[in-house]
């Protein structure tokens, strides 16, 4: 890629970027005092991160039956309010599990 394509996507990039950050600060100078409001904005990065982490969970265990698996130890343990890392480490034993005995079968 050569630097007359490279620059101009990287400043339009971080324009946009510095306006999705700066506008809701120039926009809102007051506390939001509508209960919805306050409660949908809290929301909204939840419900982003697990609309973009959810299908790629779904499909990057290499099959559904693991995928389905490691989610259901993830949500058990995140239920249980159990540590970032500890999710992580046994959900992906249970993907590999999983993916070893659909193998043997």
């Amino acid at each position: 890629m050569s630097w007359s394509v490279f620059l101009p996507q990287l400043a339009v990039m971080a324009i946009v970027t510095y306006l999705i950050r700066m506008l809701p600060l120039a926009l809102f100078r007051k506390k939001i005092s509508s209960r919805f409001v306050r409660s949908f904005l809290y929301y909204v990065p939840y419900a982003v991160l697990s609309a973009m982490t959810l299908p790629s969970m779904l499909y990057s265990a290499g099959s559904i039956p693991s995928a389905a698996a490691a989610l259901i130890v993830a949500l058990a343990l995140a239920w249980r309010e159990k540590s970032l890392l500890t999710v992580a480490v046994v959900a992906s034993a249970a993907a590999l599990i999983t993916q070893v005995i659909v193998q043997l079968f």
